[in-house]
């Protein structure tokens, strides 16, 4: 089945507003982007068959392991599915000379009710490319994740 990468959360906010967080495009750079990152959306269409270019660029130019190029990583986003306040599918693509990095990885985003105004995320990517390091792609979601809270969860 190749390798599978998860990550998950609970988040203090209710399902309609996580999922809303996942379809808005100011939302999504605020969020999505890890530590160490900053993001940028250069196309907008959220539908499903729809998605997203973003680029994404390391915060320290010294860090140089962008996958685009040494600062940055662009990647093509489609939305294959959008289940309301349940889940987000996405198709990632990167734009990268190195082959470790080609092909289409599948990111699954599941919302589950957890108690009062409280949601479950659960983040599943399939089809990660080889040249993805597991255990920084996984600190990478869980990153995001919790950008993610912070960014619905009531003060």
């Amino acid at each position: 089945m190749g390798r599978i990468d998860r990550a998950g959360r609970v988040i203090g906010a209710p399902r309609a507003t996580v999922y809303g967080a996942l379809l808005d495009r100011e939302a999504l750079e605020a969020w999505l982007p890890p530590d160490g990152m900053r993001g940028r959306i250069e196309r907008w269409d959220p539908r499903p068959g729809g998605g997203f270019r973003m680029t994404l660029t390391y915060l320290d130019p010294a860090a140089g392991r962008g996958k685009t190029s040494a600062t940055e990583d662009v990647v093509d986003v489609g939305f294959a599915a959008l289940v309301p306040f349940e889940r987000v599918v996405q198709q990632a693509v990167f734009e990268a000379d190195d082959p470790s990095f080609a092909g289409t990885m599948t990111m699954t985003w599941q919302l589950a009710a957890a108690g009062a105004d409280r949601t479950e995320v659960s983040v599943t990517a399939t089809g990660v490319p080889p040249g993805i390091d597991p255990a920084v792609h996984e600190a990478g979601i869980a990153s995001s994740l919790a950008n993610l809270a912070s960014y619905v969860e009531d003060d």
